[in-house]
Formats: C-alpha cells, structure tokens, sequence
C-alpha cells in the first residue's frame, strides 16, 4: 500500500499559518498591508495605540492618496486630532510612501453603544410554561423513544413549542 504524500516538512511558524486569512481580512477593510493593524502600537506609538485603533482605510475614486478611519472615544479624539500629522508621517513610513493623505477620527462611547440601555429579563413563567394538554400531547410525542434521558428532553422541547404555537395562536385570534 503506498502513503499518502507529505503535506508539509515539519513545524511551520505560526504567522505562516494564519497570515492568508488576516491578509483577506486585512483587505476587505482596505488595508493592503496588513502589518498596519498587526503591529498598530509599533507604528504610532503605546499611548496612541491604547487611545485609537484603526478601522478602515477608504480609496476616493480619482483622488490621490487614501483616508485612514482611526475609531477612538470621544474624551480622546481631541488629542488624536493634535497628533494627526505625525500619525499619518508614521503610518506613511510603515507603507514605504505617502499612501495616506488624510486621516478621519470617529468617536464612539467608551462602553459600547447599547451597554445598560436596555434590560433583557425573560418572560413571566405564565406566558413560558405549557398547560397540562401541551405536556400530555408532548408526553405522546415522545412515548416511542426508548432512552429515558432522550425522552424526557424530547419531552421538554415538544411542551415548549406546542406552548408557543399556542400561544401565538391565541395572539393571531383573540
């Protein structure tokens, strides 16, 4: 019988390993080279990278040069909007010339956006619970099934749903 062929000669890097995947990632946002988003903090510094993050990288049709979205909160933006051209003369050296010629700075909430506006509890036991003819229909449904733990989740799951059709047929007509 003969072996299947060697896919590889022993232990690859790690970085060769998931560099296809960031680079089409990378790209689907703008960014052609990808070491902008993986090497951010080298790039414009510690402090910087720890206010801002860049986002994406926006090509205008005939214009000259790219726009670099930086995302930040708004307390900080601005000093990012003091630092901007040595943000772009950084960015520009990682690139190797002036790809960049603008830089956009959007602002967001420190916590995120729906952080404590809303509170999700579930529904009362009234509207969650099946009646006793959704659990004897259920029970039916499952009496062929020989294991018990089986049955009694099939159980379960069948009690639920014959409840919310229910319940949504009474909603449909009242």
């Amino acid at each position: 019988m003969s072996q299947p062929p060697r896919r590889s000669r022993g232990f690859r890097q790690a970085a060769s390993l998931v560099a296809g995947p960031v680079r089409q990632a990378a790209e689907g946002r703008g960014f052609a080279v990808a070491r902008l988003l993986t090497h951010w903090a080298e790039i414009v510094g510690a402090e910087t990278a720890a206010r801002a993050r860049p986002v994406k990288i926006g090509h205008g049709r005939g214009a000259m040069g790219a726009t670099l979205t930086l995302l930040t909160t708004g307390a900080f933006a601005p000093l990012l909007t003091m630092q901007l051209p040595a943000i772009r003369e950084r960015v520009n050296a990682c690139y190797g010339y002036n790809a960049i010629s603008r830089i956009i700075i959007t602002q967001t909430a420190p916590t995120g956006f729906a952080e404590g506006s809303a509170r999700f509890e579930p529904a009362p036991a009234r509207d969650r619970d099946p009646c006793d003819a959704d659990r004897a229909a259920a029970r039916a449904i499952a009496s062929d099934i020989t294991d018990p733990d089986l049955q009694a989740a099939v159980t379960r799951l069948a009690a639920l749903k014959l409840a919310r059709e229910g319940r949504k047929n009474r909603k449909a007509n009242p």
